[in-house]
């Protein structure tokens, strides 16, 4: 295919060019009608790219083909059978992929460190979550992916789930063995699903971890905004092979999708695409050898360890996306929670994730020396500042078994069903009816279904006195629970 063509960026510089005005929505009328407060923060060429999808950019019956040309160029760019593009973001697409899949049939394997998105999905489908177990790092207080005997196991458990789905890259940047989990999946005739949020970039380079298609799964979800250069909510689906039902894939996002999407989003996954064809590979190559300096420079830093091999082994991950700079603070007697606050407040940075550990820097292609030097120097104004902090508030870590939960009803039954909420101090042995998830990085530490422990209550209260963020729990104090009635 012609990878020098963009069609739906071309097509809106057309609309521009042509001067089309539309009776219809946005009501703003390509910002005519936005307040001058709202103007000066976004910038009016924001409002004249917002274009009605059908009946503006294109006509109603889409003759145009404009979407689905750019859809075939990035599936032709990466290697996929097809491409199809979401402007709800991964958490909507992760959910349609579930749903094309495994219905409510079977079940399907999970790691027990997904995402918020996928028990989401779980809870909207009626799906059965076969959890598979997460690999600890008891020291580190880390989660790693599912090695391939995990997945092995959870399907000798579980023969009859529908397929498995697995996240990697980590929002820490730890990646599985894809490539042998695809395998152990189509020995036995069933589709893999990779939550890739964090991998747009990985078709564009081969010195970064093995991307999902390449490994050979047949469905992978990618968030173009995470490490591209798209606007938030860009999310494209990947699939290949005979294990899916495309037409029912498309149906199902098609359930969640929004029947208004974003021109914008689509334009910029579009031209994010031929951009990556045309100067991906170098721009890498420099983000990688950018990347390389920064660790070791962050490294010099007294008591700051950045994890990287140590990341990595048999009961570990398989691989890294170097890229994403994890820093151990823990040596200084801090938390990550006062460094990513003492960041944002005093040099007007922010970080990719923080816990009571660690932080972690995200390094993208469009980084530079520039923004290096700005974050080194922040980083080491931090160090000499911490050393005045006062001690972290003591956050009650329970040990890798006792923060495994046991499931004892549907996600999507004690979320629906009847509730009720409890005192916290009372809410253990209590059928949990909510999500708490300390974001980010977005990882449940509670499933609605699963019964509660006072030590995964007190690890998320201790948590939330020493900043850590639970966006989704019913009572943000968490001085309550909401349980099933």
């Amino acid at each position: 295919m012609d990878q020098r063509r963009a069609p739906v960026l071309e097509a809106l510089a057309d609309y521009q060019r042509k001067d089309r005005y539309g009776f219809s929505p946005p009501g703003h009328r390509r910002g005519r009608g936005a307040d001058a407060s709202v103007l000066a923060a976004l910038g009016s060429d924001l409002f004249a790219a917002d274009v009605l999808a059908r009946g503006g950019l294109d006509d109603w019956p889409a003759r145009g083909d404009f979407l689905t040309d750019a859809e075939q160029l990035m599936a032709d760019a990466v290697g996929a059978s097809a491409a199809f593009f979401s402007t709800c973001g991964s958490s909507l697409s992760v959910r349609a992929a579930m749903m094309a899949v495994a219905g409510t049939d079977g079940g399907l394997l999970l790691p027990r460190d997904s995402h918020k998105a996928v028990v989401g999905g779980l809870i909207f489908s009626g799906i059965a979550p076969r959890w598979i177990a997460p690999r600890w790092d008891a020291e580190r207080h880390l989660c790693h992916p599912p090695s391939p005997e995990r997945v092995a196991d959870a399907w000798e458990q579980n023969p009859d789930a529908a397929g498995a789905l697995v996240v990697s890259p980590s929002p820490y940047g730890t990646c599985a063995d894809l490539a042998a989990i695809a395998e152990i999946c189509h020995r036995r005739g069933k589709p893999l699903i990779v939550d890739e949020a964090w991998g747009a970039h990985l078709p564009f380079h081969e010195d970064l971890p093995t991307w999902a298609m390449d490994a050979g799964a047949d469905i992978c979800v990618v968030s173009v905004h995470k490490m591209g250069a798209g606007f938030e909510q860009g999310s494209v689906y990947h699939v290949q092979g005979d294990l899916i039902d495309r037409d029912r894939l498309r149906a199902c996002a098609d359930l969640l999708m929004t029947t208004s999407p974003s021109v914008p989003i689509y334009a910029a996954l579009d031209g994010w695409r031929r951009q990556m064809v045309r100067h991906g590979h170098d721009l890498l190559d420099a983000a990688l050898t950018l990347a390389a300096d920064v660790r070791d420079r962050v490294g010099e830093i007294p008591d700051v360890e950045v994890l990287d091999d140590a990341l990595l082994g048999t009961e570990a991950s398989h691989d890294l996306d170097r890229l994403q700079v994890l820093i151990d603070v823990s040596a200084t007697g801090t938390s990550g929670y006062q460094a990513r606050d003492w960041l944002r407040e005093h040099r007007c940075l922010d970080v990719g994730l923080a816990d009571h550990r660690r932080v972690l820097a995200t390094l993208s292609f469009a980084d530079d020396s520039s923004t290096a030097d700005r974050l080194l120097d922040a980083l080491r104004g931090w160090r000499s500042a911490a050393a005045c902090f006062d001690p972290p508030a003591p956050i009650c870590l329970p040990s890798p078994r006792d923060l495994q939960l046991d499931s004892v009803q549907l996600p999507r039954d004690a979320f629906f069903g009847a509730t009720e909420m409890v005192a916290a101090s009372r809410a253990g042995g209590r059928i949990a009816a909510e999500q708490i998830t300390p974001y980010p990085p977005g990882v449940p530490a509670v499933v609605p279904g699963e019964r509660l422990t006072p030590a995964v209550i007190d690890y998320l209260r201790s948590g939330l006195s020493a900043g850590m963020v639970l966006p989704d729990a019913t009572d943000s104090t968490l001085e309550h629970i909401r349980v099933v009635a």
